[in-house]
């Protein structure tokens, strides 16, 4: 598994665990955290873009199959520094397929974007049947990826399995980082300090709880080789309806701060996710008031 010492990795990796899988990580620990990595994991500090360093873990692991989560994942970084975010996301990833092919792994999972990918949809929620535009460089590069899994699957050297994340959040997430308004907005407003909602607030994005998509994850292990699936809940929840539930979970009364709107960003995105509900029988299970109620709790706890 690539980045599973991130957020989504790492409960990845946990839930693998749980089922008796053997389970071994690269990460290069950028944005991941070593203590992330579960008891019982293989670990190889690394990044996807050195050919030595994923030699010696899938020489060390060979594995059967790979879930694929590391990526440059901020939206801002890659408008500032395009050539980093395609070095990381799109070379780096084909030097992980390269890497895959030739230590003989069956399948490849791929965490795509589906927030980032589709861009700014004439409607939502979208489905699959829409064709992307991004608007982002890190969609592009998202995107760009999914292109050369498509053809690895026609050649036939790899099984693989497409995921367009919604906004995931849930324990794990970083508070110190630019993505994660859950966390963000829980961990400021519990540390008495003000909140920024870049825009009006009317923005709005798909939230699923990271026990879903780990569901999803899994699921995704059987499921026929090149389908791409949406996850999400198929709604939109507004920057200002993020903060005003964060605010009522922690307690807070404090007003936010607006500020200018980010270039890159997608306005409105919520994914139709019939299509893995039907082939993966598939559907998000944890509200999303409850969610944020598990998140706050758990930054409580810490």
């Amino acid at each position: 598994m690539t980045g599973g010492a991130g957020f989504i990795g790492s409960h990845i990796a946990d839930r693998l665990l749980e089922s008796g899988v053997a389970v071994a990580v690269l990460d290069d620990l950028s944005t991941g955290l070593r203590a992330n990595v579960p008891a019982g994991a293989g670990f190889v500090e690394g990044s996807i873009c050195d050919e030595a360093a994923l030699g010696r873990a899938l020489t060390e692991a060979k594995p059967e199959v790979v879930f694929h989560l590391a990526a440059q994942m901020d939206v801002r970084r890659s408008v500032r520094e395009p050539v980093f975010d395609a070095e990381t996301n799109v070379v780096g990833s084909v030097k992980l397929l390269a890497a895959c092919i030739a230590h003989g792994v069956r399948r490849v999972v791929y965490a795509s974007s589906g927030g980032a990918a589709y861009g700014e949809p004439e409607r939502v929620p979208v489905a699959e049947t829409y064709l992307p535009h991004p608007i982002s460089e890190y969609g592009a590069s998202k995107l760009a990826v999914e292109h050369y899994l498509s053809v690895y699957h026609a050649r036939g050297a790899l099984e693989v399995t497409t995921l367009r994340f919604p906004n995931v959040f849930g324990p794990r997430q970083r508070p110190d980082g630019e993505a994660g308004v859950v966390s963000i907005f829980a961990s400021r407003l519990l540390a008495g300090q003000t909140c920024d909602i870049f825009g009006d607030g009317t923005k709005t994005r798909d939230y699923v709880f990271v026990s879903d998509v780990v569901a999803a994850a899994m699921l995704a292990l059987g499921a026929p080789s090149g389908s791409v699936y949406n996850l999400g809940t198929g709604r939109g929840v507004s920057d200002r309806e993020v903060y005003d539930a964060v605010a009522a979970a922690v307690g807070s009364r404090a007003a936010p701060n607006f500020q200018p709107f980010r270039p890159g960003e997608v306005r409105h995105i919520a994914l139709d996710a019939t299509l893995a509900g039907r082939q993966l029988d598939w559907c998000p299970q944890v509200p999303f008031a409850e969610g944020v109620r598990r998140m706050v709790e758990w930054l409580r706890s810490r």
